[in-house]
């Protein structure tokens, strides 16, 4: 297979049920362009056949690459082996739940086509719980804030990426890693499109209420030192409110005596409670950054790929054994 003109890269994880529509959608769409293509399939340790279905196709279509990781690493972490694999000058990345149409695709070609270095993808008429939205429109508005780049969604895998931006994030070895914010923090031009947006019919979503709470707490924490700041602000706050409630005591007690508010003790414990919480709160936002240095420091690789089927052997074999290396060694 010549050089592609594109990648798609897509993390797979308990597909089987529309990973065949997938791929045949896929193939259809990026065959539509006229232009040389690759489409990599991530098998992020299924358990449910897809990782058969991985092989199988990557046998049967020259465009279609398996890279099939050891253990379930995550979605994030896939995506970046799919990114290592790559070799087109423009990276795809799309979920495989088929609720982003791989018909988009063409779509944002034409868009990075204009000279973009990121295209991000906005969704249009829905279909997710009012949780989901109500959460997503939060943390979108959470990380326009800190990282100043205006983009409406950040929740969607549909985007495209120039090689340099992949290149500059894989360079990046932190373990808790937010792919959009991470291109958009090396991008110097960036845009976004609407897309369309379908039901998941087939299949489940792997993101329950606990996983999507810690997703939006990782993304919190790893995009910014600003929850720190916050806490210093607050401390600061509680402090002067501290010394505003002694002040009040002190005058309540000349005027009024030692009787009143049984003697001041609830209020003593209601401003002990208010610290206590403060602190306890102050050590749980720095044992989660403390634990975070503790995972980078030891500088494990992001993914172990077991095999890769289809496409370009040697080319993608080379990509693998960098990986491993550049993964060991920051």
């Amino acid at each position: 297979m010549s050089n592609p003109a594109f990648s798609v890269v897509i993390p797979v994880y308990n597909e089987s049920a529309c990973l065949d529509e997938l791929i045949n959608r896929c193939l259809a769409s990026c065959r539509s362009t006229g232009e040389p293509f690759e489409l990599i399939l991530i098998d992020d340790g299924s358990r449910d056949g897809s990782t058969e279905m991985i092989r199988q196709a990557a046998d049967q279509h020259a465009e279609v690459v398996g890279v099939l990781l050891n253990r379930n690493y995550g979605q994030h972490a896939a995506v970046f082996a799919g990114f290592r694999q790559s070799l087109g000058p423009i990276v795809i990345t799309l979920d495989a739940d088929l609720q982003n149409p791989p018909e988009e695709i063409p779509k944002l070609l034409q868009t990075m086509n204009k000279g973009y270095d990121v295209v991000g993808t906005v969704r249009v008429n829905r279909q997710d719980s009012l949780f989901r939205k109500v959460a997503s429109a939060l943390v979108n508005k959470a990380v326009r804030q800190a990282t100043g780049v205006m983009m409406h969604d950040y929740g969607r895998m549909l985007r495209a990426y120039r090689r340099h931006i992949v290149n500059a994030m894989l360079q990046c070895h932190e373990h808790s890693t937010f792919i959009p914010i991470l291109a958009n923090s090396f991008a110097r031009k960036t845009t976004e499109i609407q897309v369309g947006h379908a039901e998941r019919t087939k299949g489940e979503s792997k993101y329950s209420l606990f996983k999507l709470i810690s997703l939006q707490y990782d993304l919190l924490t790893s995009m910014s030192t600003f929850p720190l700041r916050l806490l210093s602000l607050m401390g600061t706050v509680i402090a002067a409110c501290g010394v505003s409630f002694g002040i009040f005591l002190m005058i309540m007690r000349i005027y009024y005596g030692a009787t009143w508010a049984a003697e001041g003790v609830f209020t003593l414990f209601a401003a002990l409670f208010v610290l206590i919480g403060a602190l306890y709160l102050a050590l749980g936002l720095m044992g989660e950054y403390i634990g975070r240095i503790y995972h980078d420091v030891r500088s494990r690789p992001r993914y172990f790929i077991q095999e890769v089927r289809g496409g370009s052997n040697l080319e993608h074999g080379e990509n693998m054994i960098h990986a491993e290396s550049i993964s060991n060694h920051p």
